[in-house]
């Protein structure tokens, strides 16, 4: 039998979520909408620093952007009223957490099928053992921070005394993961990243999620994160849609976080970047290149790190509409038979209280198949989706939509 040539091309836009998760209110969250309140805040004026104006993402609205917002959450955003040309829908999670690993792996055919540690919002936060731990992994007498930070304003707060003692800064948030930010070059990227590898699997064995280097360099005055973060998740609880397609043979690329979000599983060749700017080039070059068959899935974090955390909503804006102008080129790359779906993990309304990843069903919008509404998904039916469309056999939970 022969095998499809068409390829799939899975682009999550971390954090671009569209409201109307129906339990939202369990995890703090009822009446967040990432997409749905910047809209409301560009049309009104609010998001003026950079730009101006409503917001601007004609190629993804007339794909079906707005459309997706709308059946998701009931809101019509300001600008984001074409009517749909392409593949549109939304989808809802079922796993128990609202994290990058989650909604990943959900989106890719596995919900998550256990509750995620967190650790309490208290100073400290972390149990003696733990910090011991650190300690003795790091070689140091203690720790700095110890409590649910930001990564910025932490790393300012300890900055001087982190360069004095050399004791990592550790740090986490209302996700389950355990950060830890260190000097590049008064505490060594290469013991940072060896602290995260060593301590990362007895952290997983207590279903903690991730592992976070969060190395920076510069002045305590002057300092600045760099792209040489490292996430250490915890590994998938069963194969997913990368392990389906690379047991069948097929080539698969991961960009950006992918193959640290999935430990390297099921990924054939990983393509990094220290921007979202450079892994756009990234995806336009496999657009071109990838291989018959093949899987690309990307990551494009962002909107989420730089925007959605520091609740910029100009900048979060800013990056919507920057990632739509380029879109033309990649979709200008694909050949008859291919499918680009553009889809999200979870939100992070830069409109909402607090610092933290918002609960939201996600807008699901696609090229390759002409006109389609698919309605309300699963995530999971993303992943079951694609491996149809790839003629991989599936063994998730999903129900495809093609």
């Amino acid at each position: 039998m022969t095998k499809p040539e068409g390829r799939a091309f899975l682009i999550v836009m971390d954090s671009v979520g569209c409201g109307g998760a129906p339990d939202a209110a369990d995890f703090g969250d009822a009446g967040a909408n990432t997409l749905g309140h910047i809209a409301e805040a560009c049309a009104g004026g609010r998001a003026e620093v950079g730009r101006s104006g409503p917001l601007r993402m004609p190629n993804l609205d007339r794909l079906g952007l707005g459309a997706a917002i709308r059946l998701a959450s009931g809101l019509s955003a300001p600008g984001l009223g074409a009517e749909p040309q392409g593949l549109w829908g939304a989808a809802t999670e079922i796993s128990p957490g609202k994290d990058t690993p989650s909604g990943h792996w959900e989106l890719a055919g596995v919900p998550v099928p256990w509750d995620w540690t967190y650790f309490p919002d208290t100073t400290p936060a972390f149990p003696p053992d733990l910090v011991a731990e650190v300690c003795r992994l790091a070689g140091t007498d203690g720790i700095l921070g110890n409590c649910h930070a930001s990564g910025v304003p932490i790393i300012a707060k300890h900055c001087e005394e982190h360069l004095r003692t050399g004791w990592p800064i550790c740090y986490t948030s209302a996700d389950s993961v355990f950060q830890i930010a260190a000097h590049e070059e008064a505490f060594g990227l290469d013991r940072l990243l060896k602290l995260c590898a060593d301590l990362a699997p007895s952290l997983h064995a207590r279903r903690v999620g991730r592992v976070i280097a969060r190395p920076f360099i510069g002045s305590c005055s002057d300092f600045r994160r760099t792209s040489n973060r490292h996430d250490y998740a915890i590994a998938p609880p069963a194969p997913t849609l990368l392990d389906w397609v690379a047991a069948d043979g097929r080539a698969t690329h991961a960009i950006g976080k992918i193959g640290d979000i999935f430990s390297m599983r099921g990924i054939g060749q990983l393509h990094k970047g220290k921007s979202d700017v450079d892994l756009f080039e990234h995806l336009v070059t496999l657009g071109g290149e990838a291989e018959p068959g093949s899987l690309t899935f990307a990551n494009f974090v962002e909107f989420d790190t730089l925007y959605g955390h520091p609740r910029d909503v100009a900048g979060y804006a800013r990056a919507l509409e920057a990632f739509d102008a380029a879109i033309p080129r990649f979709l200008a790359m694909l050949r008859p038979g291919d499918l680009a779906i553009f889809t999200a993990d979870h939100g992070n309304d830069p409109t909402f209280r607090g610092t933290e990843h918002t609960r939201e069903r996600v807008p699901v919008i696609g090229a390759g198949v002409g006109l389609k509404p698919i309605g309300l998904r699963m995530f999971a039916d993303v992943g079951a989706s694609v491996a149809a469309h790839l003629g991989v056999a599936a063994a998730g939970s999903g129900q495809q939509f093609l």
